[in-house]
């Protein structure tokens, strides 16, 4: 980046919310569509952490492409509570970086000033989402929830006590919403597929779980009058 800064001859290309990132995440996706015609079932709903958009859309897209042909597949996106991009954002066009130095996307954002909150899921803060899932998230094509982080947490460690994997904060995002929907099917007995993306590990990340463990960490709920006045400081389009 201060290379591109300071180099006429130097870009810079920003990853997660662009479609081209996207597209070449998608390798997740069709994997996993293998992995499932091998165990001879298919997902009714996928989950995956949404931050920019690169998680989700690798995971989703190529079930989308079932969804379009008119396979019954949920897709969730699951985006923390202190970053509610989709849940709370407004679809607009904006700046993909707080520096203005990216082209205008149409998209669900936040405003591109503004400031996250030092939650322990670093990947998921971030104003905007990807072109091509906003644009599926206003059509009503794909769904979003967010969740809060202590819940996450609690998720990542009854997972980690189950496979013996410590799963990264953002992905512990996925897990928490794939948690509560296995709840509400043991609760009314509706049996389901449920497909979450496990994004990454948490090794790195040990102190976040620490902080969990000794009571430190805290839910912050982004105050609706500071999404407002982001909002108000949008670029003037048209």
């Amino acid at each position: 980046m201060e290379d591109a800064a300071s180099r006429p001859d130097t870009n810079y290309a920003l990853g997660s919310v662009l479609n081209h990132v996207l597209l070449h995440q998608t390798v997740i996706g069709l994997e996993a569509k293998k992995q499932f015609e091998k165990a001879g079932d298919y997902p009714d709903m996928i989950f995956a952490p949404c931050g920019g958009g690169s998680n989700f859309g690798g995971a989703a897209f190529p079930f989308f492409a079932d969804k379009a042909a008119g396979k019954n597949v949920r897709l969730v996106a699951v985006e923390p509570a202190s970053c509610p991009t989709l849940t709370r954002g407004h679809y607009a066009y904006d700046f993909g970086d707080t520096a203005k130095l990216t082209p205008m996307m149409l998209m669900y954002t936040l405003g591109h000033d503004f400031m996250p909150p030092g939650i322990h899921a670093g990947g998921l803060r971030y104003h905007g989402d990807s072109a091509l899932v906003s644009q599926l998230y206003h059509e009503k094509l794909l769904e979003a929830v967010s969740v809060h982080q202590l819940a996450t947490f609690k998720a990542g460690v009854t997972f980690a006590r189950a496979e013996g994997i410590i799963p990264a904060p953002e992905s512990n995002h996925a897990i928490a919403a794939c948690i509560d929907e296995a709840l509400r099917c043991k609760e009314s007995g509706e049996p389901k597929t449920l497909f979450f993306n496990l994004s990454g590990h948490g090794h790195f990340d040990m102190a976040a779980y620490d902080s969990y463990f000794s009571g430190k960490l805290e839910d912050f709920a982004y105050p609706e009058e500071a999404i407002r006045a982001a909002l108000e400081r949008l670029p003037k389009v048209g």
